[in-house]
């Protein structure tokens, strides 16, 4: 059985040369984009440009397969967050022939007033096992409230899969500050992101470490490197 490191180290360098394609991943320490906080960042990430290709939504798939099979956890429901995480928890749901339901960021403020659809008339899991599939786990702030609407359902979610991480130190103390607790599981990490990006020439080294230096203080790397926030 591989294990979770093999897993990623044979997907990862794939995903992220999709990504770049596909623009699903885009870099510019030089001209960095605007965010919508209005900081200015070096890399711009859009996973739903997967959505374009079946082969890449597969390969997604495959590595999220691989990795629940090298966790030995047999999922009783796939739960997947809205919307961008849909997809790719119905992808893999069907591979599985498991039941699929999907966590929004907030209750519905009309009709039966569910965060979370997929689980029938009284809205809960029963205390049944969920894998909790993620696009981006960026502070972790999205993915950690997923966790605990689905814990408030009555689900047991010892795990979160995404497809790819910037490797923020805030979203690592955020998983770990959960209780019951969760582990999150990338397939595309943000170091094997640069590295790949390197070796097809997407950016130079000289910009891989101005990409590295941006992981060390996200917020403040703009100003640091003469780029000001933009004020909405």
């Amino acid at each position: 059985m591989k294990t979770i490191e093999e897993i990623t180290k044979y997907y990862g360098p794939q995903l992220a040369k999709a990504a770049f394609e596909l623009g699903a991943i885009r870099l510019s320490p030089r001209d960095p984009f605007t965010w919508a906080s209005g900081y200015r960042m070096p890399i711009y990430n859009d996973n739903r440009q997967f959505l374009a290709k079946a082969g890449y939504r597969a390969l997604i798939c495959d590595a999220f397969t691989d990795m629940l099979e090298a966790l030995s956890f047999d999922p009783k429901n796939i739960a997947g967050t809205a919307t961008a995480g849909i997809p790719h928890a119905t992808t893999l749901a069907d591979r599985l022939q498991k039941p699929l339901s999907y966590v929004r960021s907030s209750s519905k403020d009309h009709g039966l007033g569910h965060q979370i659809e997929g689980l029938g008339k009284d809205g809960s899991y029963h205390g049944e096992s969920v894998c909790l599939i993620e696009d981006l786990i960026s502070t972790g702030k999205s993915s950690i409230a997923a966790v605990k609407a689905i814990v408030e359902a009555g689900g047991n979610v010892p795990y979160c899969l995404a497809i790819f991480t910037y490797g923020l130190d805030a979203a690592t103390d955020a998983f770990k500050a959960l209780d019951p607790a969760c582990e999150a599981y990338t397939i595309l990490s943000y170091p094997v992101m640069i590295k790949t990006a390197v070796e097809v020439g997407y950016v130079s080294q000289e910009e891989a470490e101005m990409l590295h230096s941006w992981r060390e203080d996200p917020f403040g790397w703009g100003e640091k490197n003469g780029f000001r926030k933009v004020e909405r």
